[in-house]
């Protein structure tokens, strides 16, 4: 296997989550550390968590807002954000974040209250 894996997120087909769309790599591979996701978020974000898997969202365009357990902070390029195990949150605001979760995405590690 190669130590290596490059993925042109642009090209990648969108999926709706609930933040919006987003272009998911390398959560396929099974030994992977982390995926990447580059994530359109067209509308208020529902707000969710994750019991098991640590997101760090970086914001590559928009300026907006990002509610993390009910406290809203402003975000706009080059805002980074790390969001632990448990954290309730959204973002708010038309964006375009870089989300890379760890360990690799989960679809069943997606909680609603």
């Amino acid at each position: 296997m190669k130590r290596f894996q490059i993925a042109q997120l642009d090209e990648l087909p969108g999926v709706a989550c609930p933040c919006g769309e987003a272009r998911r790599a390398f959560g396929e591979l099974p030994d992977a550390p982390a995926s990447v996701h580059l994530t359109e978020i067209h509308t208020d974000a529902r707000t969710h968590y994750h019991r098991r898997m640590t997101e760090i969202y970086v914001v590559l365009e928009g300026e907006g807002e990002i509610e993390l357990d009910g406290e809203r902070f402003p975000v706009r390029p080059l805002t980074a954000i790390m969001i632990r195990p448990g954290c309730r949150h959204r973002a708010i605001g038309r964006l375009r974040i870089l989300n890379l979760p760890v360990p690799p995405f989960d679809p069943a590690d997606e909680w609603f209250d």
